[in-house]
């Protein structure tokens, strides 16, 4: 028996809620599409989903009939002259998602019209101007997307907005909020990427707040610069703005799961008395003349080191010619080129490797997978052997943003300049000194 025949037979359809018994095992959910002819696919209570072989011997009773998710009416959007104009450049993620009928997954559906209408004060805050530059997950942004967003942020500087909020996947958002920095020198506005970790059609969707404090902070601050808007708690007590190049997704769900690593939040927002508080008071502001400096090097990776490295790994890069390398080393920027008895062989062709590339004209850089800290490569000797070689210490970079910084620089520097410049605080991604950091428990 397929799906069609099994419905037909007992009379239902998508959306109905039932509960579905086979011998011993009983469990109910709502019907909900199936991409197999000959599967009954159900969404749980539990917010997962099932799927059940139809058969004759399937016992099936209706129970209720569920309510699809539709998505609100777009709103009509009225300027008021006497109001900044934040923009909003829609690029995806959860921020900008919703339930997916068809599979009972979540999926990128709203437009930035979608987004009002759902925040409807944001309106009465600014003015808001909206654009679609693509709707996605983070997951699926490269080197070209971050060209793409660079470009329209220089597109609506000009045309004098007084803000920009970028809805944006949290995934990969410190990568973004990384290379927007780096692109954008001398931002005259604030340019503030949020996220959210719950879907807007979800009750506990963090999304809400946290475009409601972006938009407080673009429209009563002084702040000019890259910097991403998330939850400080995991209530709905306050928002944080947080550093575009010191910043780490630290828990896969939490509302509170993004932090700043070896740095401060730059200012917090009480989401109920709508006050700004800096924590930072050395904080970006207007200076300079605004540049667009876009170039990334697309031959530039990342390579986690880890027990066990085999030479191949590394020789790959040189194979298919890349210019840059950042390892995310072990401890103080460790990796396994050493060989304290016989059993290290491959160390030592690991080492060679790397001097191979090196001297191929590939530009590595070292950090650390510790996330707290920075690294020294003169305490331990494997480090001093590959700082001998050429490998630049990256200081207390976090391996995500000198991946980004060491990209940008390649595409558009000269090959000195990038060694010299890598060592430099160019965006905030370096401090001098690194002050011992409590780790943060969630709690």
């Amino acid at each position: 028996m397929d799906l069609n025949s099994f419905l037909k037979k007992n009379k239902l359809e998508e959306g109905d809620i039932v509960v579905i018994s086979k011998g011993n095992t009983k469990f109910a959910g709502t019907i909900v599409p199936s991409r197999d002819k000959n599967t009954l696919s159900l969404k749980l209570d539990s917010g997962y989903n099932a799927g059940v072989i139809v058969s004759s011997s399937l016992k099936v009773k209706k129970v209720g009939v569920g309510k699809r998710v539709g998505k609100p009416n777009a709103a009509k959007i009225k300027k008021n002259p006497g109001m900044p104009t934040v923009s909003i450049l829609q690029v995806g993620g959860t921020i900008s998602s919703r339930v997916d009928y068809r599979t009972g997954a979540v999926y990128t559906s709203y437009t930035p019209k979608d987004l009002i209408a759902l925040v409807p004060e944001l309106t009465k805050m600014a003015n808001i101007e909206s654009k679609l530059v693509s709707n996605m997950f983070s997951e699926d942004m490269g080197f070209p997307h971050y060209k793409v967003l660079a470009k329209e942020i220089a597109k609506e500087i000009k045309k004098g907005v007084d803000g920009i909020i970028i809805p944006h996947g949290t995934d990969t958002m410190g990568y973004t909020s990384a290379a927007l920095a780096f692109m954008l020198e001398n931002l005259p506005i604030p340019v503030i990427l949020v996220g959210a970790q719950r879907s807007t059609d979800r009750g506990s969707t963090d999304a809400i707040m946290n475009l409601i404090c972006a938009i407080e902070f673009i429209t009563k601050t002084d702040f000019s610069g890259v910097g991403i808007c998330m939850h400080g708690n995991s209530n709905d007590k306050k928002c944080v703005i947080l550093p575009a190049c010191k910043t780490r997704k630290l828990h896969t769900s939490r509302r509170d799961a993004f932090r700043a690593v070896n740095d401060t939040p730059i200012a917090e927002i009480n989401y109920s008395t709508k006050e700004i508080e800096f924590i930072k008071k050395d904080y970006s502001k207007k200076s300079g003349k605004f540049k667009l400096i876009d170039g990334i090097n697309e031959k530039t990776a990342l390579l986690k080191v880890h027990p066990n490295l085999r030479h191949e790994q590394i020789e790959v890069f040189e194979k298919n010619k890349y210019k840059g390398l950042v390892l995310e080393g072990t401890g103080l920027g460790q990796a396994p080129v050493g060989m304290p008895n016989p059993l290290c062989k491959e160390n030592v062709k690991v080492m060679k490797a790397i001097e191979s590339l090196i001297k191929s004209g590939c530009i590595i850089v070292m950090t650390s997978q510790c996330i707290f800290g920075r690294v020294q490569m003169h305490v331990y000797s494997n480090a001093v052997d590959l700082v001998k070689l050429g490998v630049i210490p990256g200081e207390d970079m976090l391996p995500e943003t000198a991946f980004i910084k060491l990209a940008w620089l390649l595409g558009n520097f000269k090959k000195e300049e990038v060694r010299k410049l890598m060592r430099e605080n160019l965006r905030g991604e370096i401090n001098k000194r690194t002050e011992i950091q409590e780790p943060e428990t969630f709690t």
